[in-house]
């Protein structure tokens, strides 16, 4: 007797996609020089990994000025939970994402939420497609710290 085992389907196609936790800080400072795409409640950050992995890479990142850490937690537990519902369906695989949390996503309804997670996940798609590339950084100004001098 045996059992003719055919291999399942996996990815997109399947139902399902692979996420993968970003941890690392190179991880983070890489997807930071990808395009970026603005909301009330988020900034997301995009990168293209191109080495052949279709898993989407997520990341969740929000600074102390937006609250304690109870209301960090909180606000990282919310788009955790967005980003297991949408990316799947709006995400591309083979790319990396890194949502930093504003403090609007604390009182912002779910539903809310994930329709900013969407427009955000769409227009860093848009951009990425085009070719754009992140902003330069202006560079600091020249500042002579002993005035000016009557040379």
């Amino acid at each position: 007797m045996t059992d003719d085992v055919t291999p399942q389907e996996t990815g997109r196609r399947a139902g399902f996609c692979v996420l993968r936790q970003l941890t690392k800080r190179s991880q983070f400072l890489e997807t930071a020089k990808g395009v970026r795409a603005h909301k009330p409640c988020l900034s997301l950050q995009r990168r293209d990994r191109r080495d052949g992995d279709a898993a989407i890479g997520i990341g969740f990142t929000v600074t102390k000025k937006e609250g304690n850490a109870v209301a960090r937690n909180r606000i990282r537990r919310r788009f955790r939970a967005a980003a297991a519902a949408v990316l799947p369906e709006a995400g591309a695989a083979g790319a990396d994402y890194v949502i930093v949390g504003r403090q609007a996503a604390l009182a912002a309804p779910f539903p809310s939420l994930l329709a900013d997670l969407k427009e955000a996940l769409a227009e860093a798609g848009r951009r990425a497609a085009k070719g754009a590339k992140a902003a330069p950084r202006p560079p600091a100004p020249l500042t002579d710290s002993h005035g000016p001098s009557d040379a």
